[in-house]
């Protein structure tokens, strides 16, 4: 198996388009060619984690964070990006990382929070919005079934909780030959469905390797709904509502943090829980927005606590333990896809952040 096999495997998860525009995912050192022996899975892909794939006799690293986000002008190991570099290229080891493209889609990172807090009824936070796409394409009546078809098998037509969607009318198309002469109509079925703007190529390509006419009849309009599948943090709720203590000490222990700083209690009982692995403080008023009880993320500023107002409960776990089990998520997703292949976890503690307990 190739690197490219597994990466591109995990980009039909979470597309690089997905990605924020600051952020660097996608394979950052290697050759997408060479053969995958093993792979290392880990948060983040600092020297101590590459040392550690050598000891392991894994040549891929996958990681959450990206170990390069700027460009490098110079590699003289001055520090710990440069020197990561150097070593996973002197070892010939490759890095690829997913992130915010993997933090935006529905399955991933938040999702695995949510699964570890037990909620359920889970939908996107702040889903986006200019992602998504309809085709409306003619095909002859013999033909449509194999067209909807190819078009389903690329990942058109996934509506909310419902693939393979699609609007169909039965028509009569008319047209005129003029070098020929000829007038002609036949039956047409016009099929039209959705799908998010970065699988176009793919569309396109299912048009035109399936559809029956060499020159096919379709349109694409852009839509202004928001993609319920991919965007920030994730809301849903608890199976039944508990206390505000209880939920922090269930907090504290499934996210398997040292502490939880969090604003004062308001002596409500807690159901509805958003969360957002990393530094989620842009979606507090989402939270808000959506009659969430906490609001579990990392990364809060003294005075941004002030903003909960006694709205919402924050509970800032931090920013390695809301992201840690990214690692599990990887590997689960890699075992659905690659039975035999070897993906282990990573047993280096990357959280640069220490506790004094």
């Amino acid at each position: 198996m190739k690197i490219k096999d597994i990466t591109q495997y995990l980009e039909t998860i979470a597309p690089l388009a997905y990605q924020e525009s600051y952020d660097n995912a996608g394979l950052i050192v290697g050759n997408p060619d060479a053969v995958c022996e093993k792979a290392l899975l880990c948060l983040d892909s600092i020297e101590s984690v590459v040392d550690e794939a050598i000891e392991e006799g894994c040549n891929l690293i996958i990681a959450h964070h990206p170990i390069v986000f700027g460009g490098l002008k110079k590699f003289t190991g001055k520090n710990y990006v440069e020197r990561t570099i150097i070593k996973a290229i002197k070892n010939d080891i490759a890095i690829y990382a997913a992130h915010t493209n993997l933090d935006n889609v529905r399955q991933g990172v938040n999702a695995k929070i949510a699964q570890k807090l037990g909620l359920q009824n889970c939908e996107i936070l702040a889903p986006k919005k200019d992602l998504l796409k309809q085709i409306s394409v003619l095909c002859p009546l013999a033909q449509a079934d194999i067209l909807r078809q190819a078009l389903f098998n690329v990942g058109v037509g996934y509506v909310g909780d419902f693939d393979n969607t699609s609007f169909n009318v039965l028509g009569v198309s008319t047209f005129e030959n003029a070098e020929l002469s000829q007038q002609a109509q036949q039956g047409e079925i016009k099929i039209e469905a959705i799908y998010a703007a970065p699988i176009e190529g793919r569309v396109l390509r299912a048009i035109h390797q399936t559809h029956p006419q060499p020159k096919p009849s379709y349109t694409i309009v852009s839509l202004g709904n928001r993609y319920q599948q991919v965007g920030s943090g994730m809301i849903g709720e608890l199976s039944e509502a508990v206390n505000e203590k209880e939920f922090l000490k269930t907090l504290k222990n499934n996210m398997q943090t040292p502490c939880v700083r969090h604003t004062p209690l308001r002596r409500k009982k807690v159901r509805k829980v958003a969360v957002c692995g990393g530094a989620g403080s842009f979606l507090l008023s989402t939270a808000i927005a959506k009659g969430a009880d906490v609001f579990v993320t990392a990364d809060y500023k003294y005075h941004q606590f002030f903003d909960a107002e006694g709205k919402i409960v924050i509970a800032d776990i931090g920013h390695y333990e809301s992201e840690q089990f990214t690692m599990e998520l990887f590997q689960e997703l890699l075992q659905k896809k690659f039975s035999n292949f070897a993906a282990v976890l990573s047993n280096t503690n990357t959280n640069p952040v220490k506790y004094f307990i």
